[in-house]
Parts: structure tokens; C-alpha cells; sequence
């Protein structure tokens, strides 16, 4: 399946692929509208903070129990993509305004967290990856 864009939905052999499409798209949307001189990085970094922010707020007062259980409500589940959707948008933005290959840096930084933190033994629940 794909929309009037080309793009492929779910089926595509290549996400890599899809992934740069759309970040493409995102260029070329913001590109015909002339906001290409506010999509600095500054700006980007600021917006991709907000959108952030506006999806944390949906958790905000929500219990672990009923954070886990946000996407069963088609109201809140809509808001959850929707931001997410925004926050992977000024997210890729951002990589195409600095020339960043996002898919590059996230295979890098898991390549560095793998050495930064080995497996020692079974599973933990009593760390966390900030830690």
C-alpha cells in the first residue's frame, strides 16, 4: 500500500529507503512554504524539544499501569502518534539541516552503549541506561 506520495506503508523492502524519502518530503514541504531560513539548527533543536515535551505531557499524571495501556484509547493513542510523529519530523529536519545520517548515528551509539555497557550476567531491573 502506498499514498499519493509513493511512499510504502508496511510492506516496503527497503526502510532505509523509506526513512530518507520522507525526510525528502520533509525538506521539500518546508522548502515550498520558504521556511527553509527559520529551520536552523537552533530553531529545530527547540521545536524538536517542545514536540517532546507535548508528548511527555501525555503521560504526565498517568500511572505506570495506565501509561502502558495509552494506546488502547483511540483519543489518546491518536495524540501519542501524532506527537511522535512531530518529534521524528523536527528530528529528521534537524539531521538533514546538519548533515547528519540519522540511521548512522543511532548504529554508532548502540555500537558504543554495547561496549559501555557489556552483558555480565542475566537481565537486571535495578539499572537503567542513564545510569
Amino acid at each position: 500500500m502506498s499514498d499519493e506520495q509513493g511512499v510504502q506503508h508496511g510492506d516496503d523492502p527497503h526502510p532505509t529507503e523509506r526513512l530518507h524519502r520522507l525526510q525528502r518530503r520533509l525538506a521539500e514541504f518546508a522548502a515550498a512554504r520558504g521556511w527553509e531560513p527559520y529551520h536552523t539548527p537552533k530553531n529545530l533543536a527547540v521545536a524538536l524539544s517542545v514536540e517532546a515535551s507535548e508528548l511527555v505531557e501525555i503521560f504526565q499524571w498517568l500511572t505506570p499501569e495506565e501509561s502502558a495501556k495509552v494506546m488502547e484509547k483511540p483519543e489518546s493513542a491518536h495524540r501519542v502518534a501524532d506527537e511522535v510523529a512531530d518529534v521524528l519530523a523536527y528530528l529528521l529536519q534537524f539531521c538533514e539541516v546538519l548533515g547528519v545520517d540519522v540511521l548512522d548515528a543511532l548504529a554508532a551509539k548502540i555500537e558504543r552503549n554495547e561496549l559501555r555497557f557489556p552483558v555480565t550476567g542475566p537481565p537486571t531491573s535495578n539499572c537503567h541506561s542513564s545510569e
